[in-house]
């Protein structure tokens, strides 16, 4: 059992999610607000271990779906001539009302709480449901990172269907939908009715028995997240270099340090795709960097030789403060390392690397591990 009870808890945590979302994985700013939230009006926020959820008991998965992009007048004048004027609540409250309305769907009540993914934001938004409802939010994922699209999870490659989902706006419409018949029409399903919303939905599905659950979970990823956090402020707060310390504790490697020359990106299909260009310097002088990203880094070339590609873990942070920065956030001339990790083993597998692996983004490019690829560069082996 992991109890965050003050600021600096949850701020580690955030931290530690956002190192995980791997550029990815929604907005910490908005993750940290609604624990900070939390925190001051329901007391500690407790993360209950996987053994707590009883095998005949039933968890659920809350996630938001759909765009953040800024609403045009035109688009606002033509929500109102729809009656959409109205909120029922703040848009990262609405996974609440996504869960209360599956319950009433399924007529079961949920105990625990299971994130998709690690992020920033879209791990938060799955603890603050189960403190808002009163449930257990499970210590573990069914990504052990931030992946872009729905079949990149472990209930995919186990077999599981991603139905019945309900979708909630922020405006009170509701959607069930009672069955798909794949994974690829379940997310184009669920993005359908978020574009129909103008924005964001709040979605919940892959109500399971703590039985089904603990076969596919991935255990252990928001304590793990924790100690990211933590121990990238320790380091920091004690003068060490925040990469290298968050990579000696995790069994990784600092695989580049740099400033960052460009960032090239283009919103399309509902994601951001892009590369960031890095210069190196200090112990990486005289070589160049680029990561790859489609919401989250999946590729990342050493001096145009592939170095890391997922599903292994390509995380870069502020070298100075050791703040994970996203995709959305990085900038020119910012100063930053990037540090690798080990992928999770569910998708080493053939069926995961189907989904996670360079091949499906369109790489001609072969899965090796991390620890393997690194052994030719000259990167930092804490």
């Amino acid at each position: 059992m992991l109890r965050l009870h003050d600021r600096k808890e949850v701020e580690d945590f955030v931290r530690g999610c956002t190192f995980l979302g791997t550029g990815g994985g929604g907005s910490p700013h908005t993750g940290l607000k609604i624990l900070l939230e939390d925190l001051e009006k329901y007391g500690d926020i407790i993360i209950h271990g996987v053994e707590d959820i009883r095998d005949d008991a039933y968890v659920v998965t809350p996630y938001l779906m759909g765009s953040i992009a800024p609403k045009t007048p035109e688009l606002i004048a033509k929500m109102a001539s729809l009656g959409m004027t109205r909120k029922i609540g703040l848009a990262e409250r609405i996974l609440v009302y996504a869960v209360m309305e599956l319950e009433k769907y399924l007529g079961v009540e949920f105990d625990g709480v299971v994130a998709v993914e690690l992020g920033g934001g879209n791990t938060p938004g799955p603890v603050d449901v189960a403190v808002v409802l009163g449930k257990k939010i499970v210590d573990g994922d069914y990504a052990g990172r931030a992946i872009p699209e729905i079949d990149q999870i472990t209930p995919y490659i186990h077999d599981i269907p991603p139905y019945p989902a309900v979708y909630v706006d922020e405006y009170g419409n509701k959607t069930v939908v009672a069955k798909s018949i794949n994974y690829a029409m379940a997310e184009r399903i669920g993005k359908l009715v978020s574009v129909a919303s103008f924005g964001l939905v709040g979605g919940a599905n892959f109500a399971l028995t703590g039985k089904e659950m603990k076969k596919i979970i991935i255990p252990g990823t928001l304590t793990e997240a924790y100690t990211i956090g933590k121990t990238l402020r320790e380091a920091v707060e004690a003068g060490k270099d925040p990469a290298i310390e968050v990579a000696k504790k995790m069994n990784g490697y600092v695989l580049f340090k740099g400033v960052v020359e460009r960032k090239e990106w283009e919103d399309r299909e509902g994601y951001m795709w892009g590369t960031t260009h890095l210069k190196g310097i200090e112990n990486f002088e005289n070589h160049r960097a680029k990561i790859w990203f489609k919401n989250e880094n999946h590729m990342m070339w050493f001096d145009d030789k592939v170095i890391a590609t997922s599903p292994d873990i390509i995380a870069v942070i502020n070298a100075s403060t050791g703040e994970p920065i996203t995709n959305t956030d990085i900038k020119e001339g910012s100063v930053v390392s990037v540090v690798g990790l080990k992928g999770r083993e569910p998708f080493k597998t053939p069926k995961g690397l189907e989904v996670l692996g360079p091949s499906h983004f369109g790489f001609d490019v072969e899965y090796v591990p991390i620890e393997r690829r690194v052994q030719e560069f000259p990167i930092i082996r804490p």
